[in-house]
């Protein structure tokens, strides 16, 4: 690896300037860093590779770097990594659970479900929630941080290494809500990508949010070809309050304004999740309600089964009523999908494995 003649190796960008987490930086960042430190820009690439690729997060085994910039390294960067908890398997598909611990003891999970495509993993991007939605467990204990990129990056990387294989889709809907924590939301896809790394393609990557309207105008700034996934779970404002607090800051209809800008600048299909909870919202009448409300959109809608949680007093919609809900939307031109019924025998609804710990404590 040859040295470029750089008489200041002194590296001037202040965002990477103090000790931080290198695998936070992307391969942009590190080509410029290595130029500035005299090196050429494929050594950047080589650190990179080494991060996203190979998992290697000892800088003393990247044996393609020199000492010198080895050393370098070591005293301007820090490498880590979250530990994994727990792993429970399901017996009913191939669901897997995983509850990874933080380096201040928080706790997250991330949920890994086998497709006719491959993997989809959902992973969490804060540790607890905020936002207080009745039906959901990952608010019953307490909301304590946002996730770095890293934590994030970690539940990736520590799946396709238990799995030995490269995940297919991943989603952004385990505890928390994406759209608090924005930033790193963002520094994570524009990480994922690359050839030299995990090679998650935007089209591949879902964020999902309860309506956090100005957050969603915030996003479409930066025009990333993902898959926007708004949780709406109710057909008009009145059962929406009910059940998602947040309905009173952000109602339906600014929501649905968001999303039809949304479409509009990025040319991407919005996805609206609905989850169906026993006579509150899966009517005959409450399909009809979304048939009207979504009208001539293109979009696509998810109709999830309610995850029983026993601090909650909701029940899930019988299989009729789910299979009736479905076939109204169906025929009034609506994509819609319902989602496979998985894992509720290792509690793999948002929160219920991180809620079970924290209250066993």
């Amino acid at each position: 690896m040859e040295k470029r003649s750089n008489n200041n190796y002194q590296y001037v960008n202040k965002s990477v300037s103090a000790k931080v987490n290198i695998r936070e930086l992307t391969i942009k960042d590190l080509q410029e860093y290595v130029l500035e430190m005299g090196y050429e820009k494929f050594v950047g690439i080589q650190i990179f590779e080494w991060l996203h690729n190979k998992y290697e997060f000892s800088f003393d085994k990247m044996s393609n770097i020199t000492t010198e910039l080895r050393n370098h390294l070591k005293q301007n960067f820090y490498c880590d990594s979250v530990s994994l908890n727990k792993k429970l398997e399901s017996d009913i598909g191939d669901v897997i659970k995983y509850l990874f611990e933080l380096k201040d003891r928080e706790m997250v999970e991330a949920v890994a479900m086998k497709y006719k495509f491959g993997y989809s993993l959902c992973i969490s991007a804060q540790a607890g929630c905020k936002m207080g939605c009745k039906f959901c467990a990952s608010s019953i204990c307490d909301f304590s941080r946002n996730l770095s990129v890293t934590e994030m990056l970690d539940q990736i990387a520590l799946v396709e290494k238990d799995k030995d294989q490269k995940i297919n889709n991943l989603v952004l809907m385990g505890i928390g809500e994406p759209l608090e924590n924005i930033d790193n939301v963002v520094r994570l896809i524009e990480i994922l990508p690359s050839k030299y790394g995990i090679r998650l393609s935007p089209r591949k990557i879902t964020v999902s949010t309860c309506g956090l309207v100005d957050k969603i105008y915030e996003l479409m700034e930066h025009r990333l070809q993902i898959t926007l996934s708004i949780s709406l779970h109710a057909p008009n404002d009145e059962i929406r309050d009910k059940i998602m607090p947040i309905n009173k800051k952000w109602n339906i209809a600014s929501i649905m304004k968001a999303a039809d800008d949304y479409f509009e600048v990025t040319s991407r299909r919005v996805s609206f999740e609905y989850v169906l909870i026993d006579r509150l919202n899966d009517s005959k009448e409450n399909a009809h309600e979304l048939v009207n409300l979504l009208g001539n959109r293109i979009c696509h809608v998810n109709l999830i089964p309610l995850n029983n949680i026993k601090e909650r007093n909701y029940k899930r919609s019988s299989a009729k009523k789910i299979a009736e809900f479905q076939q109204i939307l169906r025929k009034s031109g609506i994509n819609v999908t319902v989602r496979r019924n998985l894992g509720f025998d290792i509690s793999a609804a948002c929160g219920q494995l991180r809620k079970q710990l924290l209250t066993e404590q």
